[in-house]
Order: C-alpha cells, then structure tokens, then sequence
C-alpha cells in the first residue's frame, strides 16, 4: 500500500469497482457457483490488489441475479501466526519485525474460523503454484521453510471465515465446517 507502483492508473487497485464487478458478474451468471471465496477486508495482509479483489467479489455477489449460497472470506487465525512466530525465533529470524502475534495485523482471532479445510495432500501442488510467481514470491527465505519446522500444518490448512450462509456438517472437533460444500442446495 502507499508505493508509487499502486498509484498507476492501469493497475487494478485502481480500477474503478462497478466496472470491474460487472465484469466477474458475467462469470457468475455464465458458471452459477454456489460457493464464492475470497479475500477479507484487508486482502489478507493489506496488499491493495487483494483489498480490491474483496471489493469487487462482494460487490459482484450482491449484483448478481444468481445468487450465491455461500461466501467465505479466507483468514489467518492468532494462533497458527504464534506457532510461525515461534519456529521463525527457533531457527534465529524474526516475523517481518513482529515481536508478538498481537503485532501482525492481518492476525485474527482464532473465533472468526468457521471453516479449516485439510489440504495436507495438496501441500506440493500448492508450493509449485507459488513457486510460478518467482517474481512476487521468494519461497527460499524463512518464512516459506516453516513448512519443515512445523510440517503440513502451516501450508496444508486453509482456513476460512464464513459470511454468507449456514455453517453445514461435517464438523471438525472444534465445531468448524471441513468442507466448504457442505448445505449446498444443487
């Protein structure tokens, strides 16, 4: 946020919101989905394309004639950020300055979970995905290696805040959906 590559007229931050939701209206009502997901308020960790992909996804949802059953919004909770937090100090790093969970700002608490969806057989597919943004991504610095401290927890979970719609079985042992599916009405 705030760099003087954001201010360009052509980047999407920029793009002007009605426009662009008309534009992902059509995908709607071409695909009908009856999930949406997509990033909170804060485009996850602040980064302004994300904000904006959360303005235009929830706008195009209410503008929409389909109308989705469910919307989720992706979120970190407190204490998977402690235990990165953690790992990061074991092996002599710090958490981007961060001295406590309470410091990261995109760090929510662990109540506006409502969904984890296990994705431990994913984890490679996953990692290959970021590794295709090498410009945007560096996978070889501490951050990325906590997936050796703390094993598939950190990259196999994704966890979810649900806005729109009933939280549906299955349930985990803490009363999240493990399925994102899970009430849909086809």
């Amino acid at each position: 946020m705030g760099t003087e590559a954001n201010e360009r007229p052509d980047v999407f931050w920029q793009a002007d919101l009605d426009s662009a939701a008309g534009e992902l209206v059509k995908i709607i009502e071409e695909v009908k989905p009856h999930v949406l997901i997509t990033y909170d308020e804060i485009g996850g960790y602040g980064h302004p394309d994300h904000i904006q992909a959360h303005r235009v996804a929830m706008r195009a949802s209410e503008l929409a004639s389909w109308r989705i059953q469910k919307i989720y919004w992706n979120t970190i909770p407190k204490s998977v950020i402690a235990q990165g937090m953690e790992a990061m100090k074991e092996i002599g790093s710090d958490f981007f300055g961060a001295e406590n969970v309470d410091d990261v700002p995109f760090a929510k608490d662990d109540s506006f979970v409502t969904t984890l969806i296990n994705g431990n057989d994913f984890v490679d597919a996953k990692m290959a995905a970021m590794r295709a943004h090498e410009t945007q991504i560096e996978l070889d610095g501490p951050f990325f290696a906590l997936s050796n401290n703390l094993g598939l927890q950190v990259w196999g979970h994704e966890y979810y805040t649900l806005v729109k719609g009933q939280k549906s079985e299955p349930f985990d042992d803490q009363g999240r959906e493990s399925d994102l599916t899970s009430g849909v009405v086809l």
